[in-house]
């Protein structure tokens, strides 16, 4: 039903928001621009995203197939049980989902959006098969989409490569601000969730787990800023990376043979529903981009930022940061959106202005809200959200205004 609402919201803001530019500015390109912006993201979403998405599900669900015939993981699920079923109490223990949800996890944190997204479409998938309402989302599905909406990425590799290439003095040095900006979503994003699903923080199981990453982030910030010069934090990312998702593909081959599986029929036997769920997910992908593009195509951004500036101003509060909001406010809406939002602002006002940084931040701080739902929630045929929506925009709100407080600290 928030969906529903939404999405007609989005179409009937855009309308009312281009006419007002028609009607009080003049503008009478208004109209075509959101009507070929719709032809574009239709086209988009299924020539740009589902079908290169295809071939990336085919590739991933082959090897996730692998890897759980080789028993690694399963393996994973067992390790991380303790804590998943605190946060995650309607997901059985040692259940595959777990294992496949871990996966998915850390390839968002290395940054590897493209074995990410096949690792999470599977671990939706899995949960959706202890899902006792089928049209509706489970508690543990919402915790796990909201997690994703959080966005949290250790080393926002394509944020600092963008910054490189628009000549920026020292390209990672939004890297601990984005670090600090995406943890602070993610936390918010389970906390959120958790009041609502009744989840006890203050368990000890929880209470550690937390905590310890709370520690090893910051021990990686600490040794990254202190002891590595910061094209070696790019070269080391960038390496890393790319190495651990190998070495995953190779730790399940040799798992898998040791087992004495045929390695290749697994492939294959995994591999046959990447093209089915890519197909399944057109009509969400295109229906919440086309939604998208008439928000960003009428205008409402500019009137918000506007809208903000004046009640800003009103109150004397400072409006520095006001220029870079477009990125922020995007974010949820669309990743290409944003980037795009964000490369114009630091084209607009200076790679290494402070609102070009700032835009850098948001950028890293969340990710794309409704369109993960669309895109998980629909691969499984799920209609009905709940508060799935609302914990996202929670986490991302959380982010935003992180992003805010740290880029004044570290460049304002």
């Amino acid at each position: 039903m928030a969906l529903n609402y939404i999405w007609s919201g989005f179409f009937l803001v855009g309308f009312l928001a281009a006419l007002a530019q028609w009607l009080f500015l003049g503008d009478t390109e208004i109209f075509k621009r959101i009507i070929d912006g719709t032809f574009d993201s239709a086209k988009v979403g299924v020539m740009d995203i589902a079908l290169p998405l295809a071939g990336i599900m085919t590739l991933w669900l082959g090897i996730m197939n692998i890897g759980e015939k080789a028993g690694a993981v399963g393996f994973i699920a067992k390790v991380i049980a303790p804590f998943f079923s605190r946060i995650f109490p309607g997901v059985p223990k040692d259940h595959p989902a777990t294992g496949h949800m871990v996966m998915n996890f850390s390839a968002n944190m290395l940054g590897l959006d493209n074995a990410a997204t096949p690792f999470g479409l599977k671990a939706m998938e899995s949960l959706q098969s202890i899902n006792p309402n089928k049209d509706e989302a489970s508690d543990a599905q919402i915790m796990f989409l909201v997690l994703q909406t959080s966005g949290l990425t250790i080393i926002p590799l394509s944020i600092m490569a963008q910054r490189a290439i628009l000549g920026a003095k020292d390209p990672s040095d939004i890297f601990i601000p984005c670090l600090i900006a995406t943890y602070v979503a993610s936390l918010a994003g389970i906390i959120a969730v958790a009041v609502r699903q009744r989840i006890n923080l203050f368990d000890k199981v929880v209470i550690s787990w937390l905590g310890g990453m709370t520690a090893a982030i910051g021990a990686l910030v600490w040794y990254f800023s202190e002891f590595l010069t910061r094209p070696e934090i790019e070269l080391v990312s960038r390496v890393a990376s790319n190495l651990i998702l190998f070495s995953i593909i190779v730790v399940f081959i040799v798992g898998a043979m040791r087992k004495q599986v045929n390695v290749y029929e697994a492939f294959i036997e995994g591999a046959k529903g990447g093209i089915a769920t890519s197909i399944t997910i057109i009509p969400y992908l295109v229906g919440m981009l086309v939604a998208i593009s008439v928000i960003r195509n009428s205008g409402v951004l500019g009137f918000i930022v506007s809208g903000v500036n004046w009640v800003l101003s009103g109150l004397g509060i400072d409006t520095s940061f006001t220029n870079a909001l477009p990125t922020a406010l995007m974010k949820p809406l669309s990743g290409s959106g944003s980037k795009a939002m964000m490369i114009d602002t630091m084209k607009t006002y200076g790679v290494d202005s402070f609102v070009g940084r700032l835009s850098a931040i948001f950028q890293g701080a969340a990710d794309t809200t409704f369109y993960i739902i669309a895109l998980y929630f629909g691969s499984v045929g799920i209609r009905k959200t709940r508060y799935a929506i609302s914990a996202g925009l929670i986490a991302d709100v959380a982010g935003m205004v992180a992003a805010i407080f740290v880029a004044y600290l570290f460049f304002g």
